[in-house]
This record gives C-alpha cells, sequence and structure tokens, in this order.
C-alpha cells in the first residue's frame, strides 16, 4: 500500500532549492505527484504532495527535515479520492476589483454559508491599466455536493460583488 505524504516548506530562496528537494525524494523512492511553489518576498514557499512505499516513508521524512535552510513539515495523507457513490460539484470562481483589506474573508466566508470547499486559490495584485490604482485578482477551483444551492451562492456573490465593486465569476465545471 502505498503513503501519501503531504509538505509544506519555506525558506530563503536560492538557485537550486527544487533540484536538492527532487533529489532527496528520488533518493527515497518517493514520487513526486504534485506541488504548488512560488517566490514571494524573497522566501521560496510550496506545498507538495508525493507517495512512498511505507518501508521508505520513515528516512524520508527524516531526510526531508534535515534540508539545510528549508523548513519542510510533513503530514501523511489518506490517498484522498471520494467516497463511492457521492457526486461532487465542480466550480470556478474568479474576481477582479479594486484592492482593499478584508477581500479574501469576505469571499471565504460566503463559501463557507454555502458548504464550499476551497481546493485551490490564487491571488495576486496588479495596477489597473488607467489610474494605475491597485487591483486584486482571486482565482479558485471549488468543489460543493450535489445538493449545492447554486442560485442562493450565485446571490450571494452578486451582493458581494456589488459591495466590493469587482468583476466576480462563478462556472460549474463539467467532468
Amino acid at each position: 500500500m502505498t503513503r501519501f505524504l503531504v509538505l509544506t516548506l519555506i525558506g530563503d530562496d536560492r538557485p537550486g532549492l527544487v533540484e536538492q528537494l527532487s533529489s532527496v525524494i528520488t533518493a527515497h523512492q518517493g514520487n513526486w505527484l504534485e506541488s504548488s511553489m512560488a517566490q514571494l518576498a524573497g522566501k521560496f514557499a510550496g506545498v507538495l504532495k508525493l507517495s512512498v512505499a511505507p518501508e521508505y516513508a520513515p528516512a524520508l521524512q527524516a531526510a526531508l527535515i534535515a534540508i539545510p535552510a528549508l523548513t519542510v513539515i510533513v503530514e501523511t495523507s489518506p490517498d484522498g479520492t471520494a467516497a463511492a457513490g457521492v457526486r461532487n460539484r465542480h466550480l470556478s470562481f474568479s474576481l477582479v476589483g479594486h484592492d482593499r483589506l478584508g477581500i479574501v474573508r469576505e469571499i471565504s466566508q460566503v463559501f463557507a454559508r454555502h458548504g464550499v470547499n476551497v481546493e485551490k486559490l490564487t491571488t495576486y495584485t496588479s495596477s489597473a491599466p488607467m489610474s494605475s490604482e491597485t487591483l486584486f485578482h482571486a482565482e479558485a477551483e471549488l468543489r460543493a455536493d450535489e445538493h449545492l444551492d447554486a442560485s442562493a451562492l450565485q446571490a450571494d456573490l452578486e451582493r458581494l460583488s456589488n459591495d466590493l465593486i469587482a468583476d466576480i465569476n462563478l462556472d460549474e465545471k463539467t467532468a
């Protein structure tokens, strides 16, 4: 049986960090599955999912934690497959609006009220073309169960869009 490990990592950004990480994983029979990594304010930060046979997991975990100048937190995870017979709805969300404090909190409150899980969230800021004001951008991949009232969620997001003076889009992805 395969063991899945989820890593969170952060350290000062420098050339060779990903190579060093991947070398440790390969040397301990790990398989790199999914990741999201970025340089943020001079730091290298990321999340990574890998698989490894149970007999190699303890040595791999110890080697990952021992990588110099990189803080690595390792969590063991189930495989994450959906339960048989459960139908999930996949949604995509995007927002562009004037930046202000609390945008992510307000969006996430709407999702939580409707039982929507945020599976992936990417945010960034940019300058507006004509005014040079700061714009906030958010893109998310969402999951909800089959009983989601999509029209109620859309109505809440439209009210939020008016309050934030933002363009918000919500689309259901087909499987």
